[in-house]
């Protein structure tokens, strides 16, 4: 019995070595998806930041009800919240009040996670 698993080690390595490309282990080459996660949600974004319900939960909290309504969080991506609103004239409301609205918004998520508002309209 012991010969007969020699011998087929030394065929696997025969052929190994024949072939050339083939790995001594086959989970050499193979890798987990938890590798490459991390990296892929960095660089979409997703990694930075909080959760887009805690956010929208949030926005409301700091916004009021009547700036919630008309004003919703889109995305926050580099630091940057982006804000969908309704009208211009809210738009133009919020950019009169950016200052004190980023402040709010930094408390409440907690410092480095929001650097930045900006306002798209539509």
């Amino acid at each position: 019995m012991a010969r007969k698993s020699r011998l087929e080690a030394i065929r696997r390595a025969v052929l190994r070595d024949w072939r050339a490309d083939e790995p001594a282990h086959l989970d050499e080459r193979l890798h987990q998806p938890g590798e490459f996660l991390a990296s892929i949600l960095r660089q979409a974004g997703a990694s930075e930041g909080i959760d887009e319900e805690r956010l929208r939960e949030m926005w409301k909290d700091v916004a009021g009800d009547f700036i919630a309504r008309n004003a919703n969080p889109v995305s926050l991506k580099g630091g940057c919240l982006t804000l969908h609103v309704l009208q211009p004239a809210m738009r133009f409301h919020l950019e009169q009040t950016r200052a004190e609205l980023l402040r709010k918004v930094q408390q409440a998520a907690g410092q480095g996670v929001v650097k930045s508002i900006r306002f798209t309209v539509g």
